[in-house]
């Protein structure tokens, strides 16, 4: 079975390897490099304690377990189960936040003062904070590096710096994509195209509303390390990275961020920023490089996953793959390659199928 999954993000690159394990002859193909998009531009909080509803809730934690799967197979580094601390909120907001996780069943801890400053000694402490163990972060560089590798050693190609411009279809079938060097036939076609997916899925007639999400994370100079969870302040949300980087989003609530644009240089919120996370540490910090990225995200926030379109087209798109893309690449693969799903599998995936978006 040829199948060519458009897009080498970490959706792209772990669903090729989870179709390359299956057995599949597979191509990836990419217009860029791989992870140069959104996956590299990524702050890699791997989560499930923010949830837009309950069935998201329940695919990301999931997700969490794929996660581990993924790095025990591919024995990879990318990923770090440093468990993260939260005060984002405080008082009221604070208690219903605890409470409605604690009512879903996810493991929360309340850390008081004192307890915090031993966890984080190189932070101000707040009054109290939410310590969520089982979350982590991720390298998704690395992490899709690996998972191409991997792929790679069982069969799969991968085309970089060749756009994918259309897919063809004959008698309601995938055939090929269309690249601009010519086109490669495939039995099946994976979309992981990021914000390109929406381009890809026109001629189809398959509405996929994209919003417009522009995001700018920034990196600090190495220094010694400081950090030993990923952290989610008031205003600002940071980890550090291996290499000794601080890692932080330029806006507060990076999660739940809807801003359509940016509208300042990003040089200056890069600056307010790492204002906010000098004062956070209290310590003078100097940021190296900032990064822009699209977030691929569906006009209703929440993942699109599955077949549409022509027979043999399967779509997979979303925010925040740094926490989905493990999960998603083993059903994705398993529709694809035809062997179905378990009722719960099939559970966690019905509220995310494209044809919502039919009218």
């Amino acid at each position: 079975m040829k199948i060519i999954v458009v897009g080498a993000g970490i959706i792209g690159a772990l669903t090729a390897y989870r179709l390359a394990q299956a057995g599949a002859e597979v191509t990836v193909i990419e217009a860029r490099q791989p992870a140069s998009a959104a996956s590299g531009a990524s702050f890699g909080w791997i989560n499930a304690s923010f949830y837009l509803d309950e069935d998201h809730f329940r695919l990301r934690c999931a997700a969490l377990e794929a996660h581990r799967r993924a790095q025990d197979d591919l024995g990879t580094t990318a990923t770090v189960w440093s468990g993260c601390l939260c005060w984002e909120e405080a008082g009221p907001g604070f208690d219903a936040q605890l409470a409605a996780l604690e009512r879903l069943g996810y493991p929360v801890q309340v850390v008081e003062r004192a307890a915090f400053a031993k966890l984080e000694p190189a932070v101000a402490p707040p009054e109290r904070a939410l310590l969520f163990e089982a979350e982590g972060a991720v390298d998704l560089r690395q992490l899709a590096a690996d998972a191409l590798a991997a792929a790679a050693a069982r069969g799969a190609r991968l085309i970089t710096g060749i756009e994918v411009l259309d897919i063809q279809e004959r008698s309601g079938r995938v055939t090929a994509v269309e690249t601009s060097l010519g086109a490669l036939p495939a039995d099946h076609v994976v979309v992981a195209a990021g914000v390109a997916t929406q381009r890809l899925m026109q001629p189809f007639e398959v509405p996929l509303p994209m919003l417009h999400r522009p995001a700018l994370i920034l990196r600090s100079e190495p220094i010694e390390p400081v950090l030993a969870h990923v952290l989610v302040a008031p205003g600002q949300e940071l980890r550090q990275t291996p290499d000794g980087r601080l890692l932080a989003p330029t806006v507060a609530s990076h999660q739940s961020d809807d801003s359509a644009r940016i509208t300042s240089r990003p040089d200056v919120l890069a600056e307010a920023a790492m204002a906010r996370v000098s004062a956070l540490l209290n310590r003078p910090l100097t940021w190296q490089e900032v990064t822009l990225a699209a977030r691929p995200m569906p006009e209703d926030g929440l993942p699109v996953i599955g077949a549409c379109g022509p027979e043999g087209l399967y779509v997979s798109t979303m925010h925040s793959g740094a926490t989905l893309a493990p999960l998603v690449a083993e059903l994705a693969a398993a529709e694809v390659m035809e062997r179905g799903l378990t009722n719960a599998q099939a559970a966690l995936l019905a509220p995310y199928r494209p044809q919502r978006f039919t009218a």
